[in-house]
Formats: structure tokens, sequence, C-alpha cells
């Protein structure tokens, strides 16, 4: 096995020293975390001057490794008292703006405005670039007004060039599937920058695995009990069906309450659980003679949102499962009482891998609130703010990745990580790809 994970160029030493005489520029990096944006533009020559952190395991540990202190909160930071710079780099939090939360935005009383102190910061300081990252969802995000005010106050009352684009790691030779949107700006205009080309290589997870690790830490007996229950389903499905690319809810599997002009939650704030006594409910269980708590109980939980219409793709979904049920009812049949006894999100399966062999086994499997998720080797999945049962599993070893593999696929593979792997899993989810940044960072920051 390969264990030089090369994926590009050597690894950036996060203790190594600028020599005197190298061209530097100046840079600040804000909600550094595990300080991506540090890593890669002090691997191009450029000096922190500031960083902020809240976090104080992870403020400490960045001046662990790269030799400043960040300050605190960035909310209780005068902008007046941060040194010039040159650059301006920022992750500023993505959860208002991300499709997995509420998608408050702006209006988020805490995270949703720290994108005006990077403004506030910006305005006062007048750095010549800055490099913006957040998740693609903020594009369309309020059906695009957010990006319409964040562009608004960059170009128009800061006076900045500013040009945006979704890169994802895997583009550039590392196995991770992460989209994310970068903002670049420049007070000099960008005649002459261009994104960096995309090399689409091929990639491959095992490149950034170890043999025999450490740190490796087996799967509890309940998921694996879930995973062999997934591959019990797998087994029966007959060699000539093929397995759907829409995510599979088991729990809509014999059942038939209203989803197509109403919804469960329409009919029982009309009727109480008389409304749904004529159907059934999760796995084809009767919802007759119950009252509305009790009925809920029997419901898919994606179906109990306070909805009186269900968007499209959750109608296309609910339909798509009923009929593959119908068509495959006498062999799923007697596996279905297995799944039931499992949390909702395990009663998911996203097969990601079609064509290949119905083998669970042979894939990086991942625990998502939308269910159990597959891969194919190629990539990982999309690292997040992650619990510790939402790191990837490698299939064919029956194992979670550990925080080392994970941060070489943020290319972060040189620096020292948190010492408690839940720390470091979370804060890893967190991070910003710093070969991706540096890539940026190269066309952007050397412009005449």
């Amino acid at each position: 096995m390969d264990t030089t994970h090369d994926v590009d160029s050597e690894p950036f030493d996060a203790t190594e020293s600028i020599s005197a005489d190298q061209p530097t520029f100046k840079f600040i990096d804000l909600f550094a975390g595990l300080g991506g944006f540090h890593t890669a533009l002090a691997r191009m020559g450029g000096k922190a001057v500031f960083a902020a952190e809240w976090v104080k395991e992870l403020s400490e540990l960045y001046e662990t490794n790269y030799g400043l202190k960040p300050k605190g909160d960035i909310s209780k930071i005068d902008p007046i008292t941060i040194p010039d710079h040159d650059v301006l780099a920022a992750g500023f939090p993505c959860q208002p703006f991300s499709k997995a939360g509420e998608q408050l935005g702006f209006e988020h009383t805490e995270q949703g405005q720290l994108f005006f102190k990077v403004v506030a910061i910006l305005k006062e300081k007048k750095p010549k670039w800055f490099i913006l990252e957040n998740v693609p969802n903020i594009i369309k995000h309020k059906d695009g007004k957010t990006l319409e005010k964040i562009l608004d106050i960059l170009e128009n009352d800061l006076e900045y060039t500013v040009k945006i684009q979704k890169l994802s790691p895997h583009q550039f030779g590392i196995p991770q599937i992460r989209d994310r949107v970068y903002f670049v700006g420049s007070l000099a205009g960008l005649d002459n920058f261009a994104w960096p080309e995309p090399t689409n290589e091929p990639t491959d997870i095992r490149n950034v695995l170890d043999e025999n690790p450490t740190q490796t830490r087996s799967l509890s007996p309940n998921v694996l009990n879930c995973l062999e229950t997934w591959q019990e389903f797998l087994k029966a499905c007959p060699k000539e069906t093929d397995l759907p690319s829409f995510p599979l809810w088991s729990m809509e599997f014999g059942a038939s309450y209203p989803f197509e002009d109403e919804t469960p939650h329409a009919l029982i704030e009309e009727l109480g659980g008389e409304g749904l006594s004529e159907y059934l409910g999760s796995f084809g269980h009767p919802l007759a003679g119950m009252d509305s708590a009790i009925v809920r109980n029997h419901l898919p939980s994606h179906a109990l949102r306070p909805q009186y219409q269900f968007p499209k793709w959750k109608k296309d979904f609910i339909r798509q499962n009923r009929d593959f049920y119908a068509q495959n009812k006498e062999w799923i049949d007697p596996w279905l009482p297995k799944i039931q006894k499992f949390p909702s999100s395990m009663q998911k399966l996203e097969w990601n891998v079609k064509g290949h062999e119905k083998n669970i086994w042979d894939f990086v499997i991942q625990f998502r609130a939308s269910g159990v998720r597959l891969k194919r080797t190629r990539t990982a999945p999309s690292l997040i703010a992650m619990t510790d049962t939402q790191v990837p599993i490698i299939g064919w070893e029956k194992r979670y990745m550990t925080p080392l593999e994970c941060a070489r696929l943020q290319s972060l593979e040189s620096i020292q990580l948190p010492s408690t792997p839940t720390v470091a899993y979370r804060a890893l989810g967190n991070a910003v790809n710093s070969k991706v940044v540096e890539k940026i960072a190269s066309r952007l920051i050397h412009l005449n």
C-alpha cells in the first residue's frame, strides 16, 4: 500500500519557519479552526498577523501548530485593533446557510451575523484581497437573495471586484467529494485572475488509508447489526433486479397514507386521528382506531412535518419507494420486520453504487440523517462536522476512518490534531481544504 499519500506536492510543515529574505504577504485567519487557510497561505510564503478562534481547545492547538495565539470571539473584537494585512481569509459559519439546517441565514441571531463582522473588518482595514468559503447552498439560499445581498455589499459598498466558484477536492486528486463555494475579491480588479483548472485525475480512498492504524475504532454492535440487516436485503434482491438510485425508505414499504394532494399533518389537524383511519402507516401498520398522538407514532418522520403540501422531491421519493415495493413485495416482505427495530435514519439506504455487486462491505459507508449512504471507493463522502457515528466507514475493513486519515482528505495531515477523536472529527468536518485554497490563492495573491 502507498503510504506517502502524495496528492500534489510535499505536505506543508506547520512548524517550518519562513526565511527572512523570502517575499511574504500578511494575512489574517478568521474562524480559524484547524488552520486550513493558514496552512495554504503559509506554504506560499504568507505570514499570519492575526487569527480568531473561539473554541478554546482549537485555539490552543492553533498556537501549537502555527506559533500564533488566536483571539477569541471575533464578534467582540474592534476591527481597528486588527493589524494591517494584505489578505483576509475566512470560512464564515456555514450552518445558517446549509441545507442540513433551518437555513435561517442572516436571520440566525449568532452565526448568521458573523458575515457582517467580516464586512466590518474589510471596510476598516481594506486588504488588497480576500478569500471566503461557504457551503454551495449559499448560492440558492432564499431564492438567491442571500447571494445578491453578499455581492451588493462586497462590490458596491466595499468596492471589491468579486468572483465566485464552486470547487471540490476530488477535482484536484484528493479523494473527497466536498463541494464548497469560494469568493475571491480584489481592490485592483480580477481581469487577470482565473480559477484553477480541475485536473480530474483518478482518485481512490485507499491512498489516504493506513495499514493496521493504531487509532482505529471498530463498529458498534448496533451499527454492525444494521449493516448486516441491509446486507440481507441486498442478498435477497434478485440478481436481475436493479436497485434504484433514489433513496430507499423502508418505512414506505406497505404504507398507504395520502401524500400527493394532502398530507397526514393536514388530515390530523382537521380530523384528528380519525382522518387517517382508512390508511396504513409505516411498514403497512393499520392506523384505524387510534388517536392523533398514537397515529403520529406510526407514521414516518418525513411525513410529519407541518406541511399542507409536500414538496415535489418528497412526493417523488414516496411514490418511487411504494412502486418499488409493489414490484418486489415477494422478497421484501420476509425481510421487512428485521429493519423496523432500528432508528429512522438507519431504515433508509442510499445506494450510490449503481451497477456494482450487491455487497455492502465493498464500499465506503456513512451513517447520516438521510440514511445509510454507500459510496464507491474512488472518493470518501464529504466530511461534515461529524459525530462519532457519522465518520466514514471502510466497509472491507469494518472500521471507521481514523482522524489522521480524515485529515489527509482535508490536506491537513502535517499538523497536530486534537487529542480527542470526537473533537478532531468535528473540527475536520468544519475545516477548509488547504490544497484547494492554495490553488486558488496562488492565482489571486500574486496578481500585478
